[in-house]
């Protein structure tokens, strides 16, 4: 999958585009094959589910190796901080995962206190 140059889709069914959806879908979202054939499916591009696992098996490495650099990087040093906020008039607890770097890494909604879920 080198920038620019499509020999890595070369000889495949269907269009780069289409396998790109299919494994940036799977990555992306905790879906199963068969989900992922019904979600193309729906789209109008029919496969039997074993053919988006050897996209995945064939294209997720490349895009893994392509994606990580661009990812926010952590240094390991976290903490969570917690606060009340109003959300459509109601007071909600809210926890966040922030970084050394003050960057939220994750967060929690809770209608009450509850740390430990946090």
């Amino acid at each position: 999958m080198k920038q620019g140059n499509k020999n890595s889709f070369k000889k495949r069914q269907f269009p780069a585009e289409i396998i790109l959806w299919a494994v940036r879908w799977y990555l992306q979202f905790p879906i199963s094959y068969r989900d992922l054939e019904r979600m193309l499916s729906d789209r109008g591009v029919h496969v039997d589910h074993t053919t988006p696992f050897r996209w995945i098996q064939a294209y997720a490495p490349e895009l893994d190796k392509r994606i990580r650099p661009h990812l926010r990087m952590t240094n390991g040093s976290w903490r969570v901080d917690e606060t009340y906020a109003r959300v459509n008039g109601n007071w909600m607890c809210l926890y966040r995962a922030v970084d050394a770097a003050g960057q939220t890494i994750d967060f929690l909604l809770s209608p009450r206190r509850d740390a430990a879920a946090a």
